[in-house]
């Protein structure tokens, strides 16, 4: 099922439905899958075309981590709780000052 998805949401790329969401989608898709470095890419792009999307900038921090680059996860987390901060988002806001500080603990 995955997969098939995986195929429909790059399909859409590029074409007049391309956004924040659909990569957000993708990316989140990709992880599932297990390839966090693609689920990295697409994540990014998300939050290209939408800055302040909170949960773009959670799931780019864990798609990171998953991918092994823990500096990268703490900065997505940092702007994403900045971004969600400027949003109002009080819940997202506190979701990635957990996971950040589980991060940043010794």
């Amino acid at each position: 099922m995955s997969a098939k998805l995986i195929a429909s949401l790059r399909q859409q790329c590029g074409g007049p439905r391309d956004g924040a969401l659909l990569r957000f989608s993708l990316g989140s898709a990709l992880l599932a899958e297990g390839d966090a470095g693609a689920a990295v890419d697409e994540l990014r792009r998300a939050v290209g075309f939408d800055p302040a999307y909170s949960a773009a900038w959670k799931l780019l921090g864990k798609a990171c981590l998953a991918h092994g680059d823990a500096a990268a996860a703490a900065a997505a987390w940092r702007s994403g709780i900045a971004a969600a901060a400027q949003r109002g988002d009080k819940q997202a806001e506190k979701e990635m000052g957990v996971f950040l500080r589980r991060l940043e603990k010794p």
